[in-house]
């Protein structure tokens, strides 16, 4: 194949449906840890185009909604400072904060920015000496080595007016902690493609073993998204625990060293809050000490910020699969994608959007 809409044909689908009709025999449940691939599924109506037996739930592969309220938080205390240009992604400029959000503080009169990357906000910097400069640094290992890289740029221009809030979170711990939980019920993952397209799927492995459960790499379009749902069913029928990469296009078992090598260089592994869930051991990223100069939080002096979540919000439930979303009772009413209660629902990789859009 070689046209993205190759992977959309009708009747390619169809017959991979077909195959998992007739293959699978069994009552199985499987989780895919990636937003996009949650709004994918939900678009082309996958789960009710399989078997009956076969569940389909939705993991924490948002990175905005496991970004923690605390965080935004101190991302707004932050970029209420006159002398400061905060800087963001587009994504993050609607998520609620504890009383407001970054946009309502732009229209205010903050200097927020949107920007597609973070070297843009580099650039910024030494644009303006007189101001500081902070990069809201969210995301999973994909989005690491640009936000590794603009530290390390920083750093070779003697930037003193450049700083992160950094939110790093990573996939396996949050994959090991869901099945480490006494009321686990995923037999089986359909990891994200662009996570394993700079970090590979080696890391994996173990965890397959461990645990005796299927991962299957796969990507977003719904003839890889059904490939890898074929897969991970098969190696479930068959008793079979392995690492299989459906998305070979793009993603290699090794990875991209030299992205994983920046990461390495500016960040060390740490343990991360996540939204809604709570402190999962191992899963964030954290400037190093040698570039701890480049941490806003320590710049800003707002470590010590700490935000309760809203008690009637169910984006926790949510992103450790064990609700849907329009089982909320606000779901739709009280919250919806104009005036959210939570991350969930106004990410555009939430699990609420989602069956908001495709759902509703």
């Amino acid at each position: 194949m070689k046209f993205l809409s190759e992977y959309r044909d009708p009747k390619l689908a169809e017959s991979y449906l077909n195959r998992i009709h007739k293959d699978i025999r069994g009552s199985w449940t499987l989780m895919e840890v990636c937003g996009g691939q949650t709004h994918a599924l939900l678009k082309y109506c996958i789960p009710d185009l399989l078997p009956d037996g076969i569940r389909l739930i939705h993991g924490p592969g948002c990175p905005v909604c496991v970004t923690p309220l605390e965080q935004l938080d101190k991302a707004l205390a932050i970029a209420r400072h006159p002398e400061v240009i905060f800087t963001s992604f587009g994504d993050m400029l609607r998520v609620p904060g504890s009383t407001t959000d970054l946009l309502q503080i732009k229209a205010a009169g903050s200097d927020v920015r949107i920007v597609y990357s973070p070297l843009e906000a580099v650039r910024l910097a030494q644009e303006n000496p007189d101001r500081e400069v902070v990069f809201f640094a969210v995301g999973f290992e994909t989005t690491a080595p640009g936000n590794a890289m603009a530290v390390f740029q920083a750093q070779q221009l003697g930037l003193s007016n450049f700083s992160l809030l950094v939110s790093h979170v990573l996939v396996p711990p949050a994959i090991t902690a869901i099945l480490d939980a006494p009321d686990n019920q995923v037999q089986g993952f359909l990891a994200a493609g662009h996570v394993c397209a700079v970090m590979g799927f080696w890391e994996y492995e173990p965890i397959a073993e461990k645990y005796q459960v299927p991962i299957v790499v796969t990507g977003f379009e719904p003839l890889d998204l059904l490939a890898g749902i074929h897969h991970c069913l098969q190696q479930l029928e068959t008793g079979q625990y392995s690492v299989e990469n459906q998305y070979k296009r793009t993603v290699s078992r090794e990875g991209n060293a030299a992205a994983q090598q920046r990461i390495r260089d500016i960040f060390e592994v740490g343990d991360q809050k996540w939204r809604g869930i709570g402190t999962i051991p191992g899963s964030g990223l954290h400037l190093r000490e040698a570039y701890r100069s480049f941490d806003a939080e320590i710049r800003f002096e707002v470590t010590d910020i700490s935000t309760a979540e809203d008690g009637e919000c169910i984006s926790g439930l949510v992103l450790q699969g064990k609700r849907r979303p329009d089982t909320c009772p606000a779901f739709g009413t009280r919250c919806s994608p104009e005036h959210p209660l939570g991350a969930t629902m106004v990410s555009t990789e939430g699990a609420c959007a989602a069956y908001y859009r495709y759902r509703k």
